[in-house]
């Protein structure tokens, strides 16, 4: 597995969600649990705070996901590898 790849055991995110990301990578792929798949974007808010830019995507089960960001709670670096805690998506 690279080390830019998140696997998410469900086929969607959600608020309390906690990713496993590299640490100081832009973007990744992340892997849902049905195989489908996005690329993710760490960005900043206006305001300076970080937050997780999802692509757009399909499920398997063919439920359109449309691009959001998400609000990030909390974000604790261990060593190569940055836990990411989700809040809720902005509108």
């Amino acid at each position: 597995m690279s080390e830019h790849v998140i696997d998410v055991p469900s086929s969607h995110l959600y608020p309390g969600l906690v990713l496993d990301a590299p640490a100081g990578a832009a973007d990744f792929l992340v892997l849902f649990g049905d195989d489908s798949e996005s690329r993710a974007q760490l960005l900043r808010d206006d305001t300076g705070r970080p937050v997780l830019r999802m692509g757009g995507y399909m499920t398997a089960q063919g439920t359109v996901v449309d691009e959001r960001v998400w609000t990030l709670r909390e974000t604790l670096q261990h060593g190569d590898r940055v836990r990411l805690r989700l809040g809720p998506s902005l509108p």
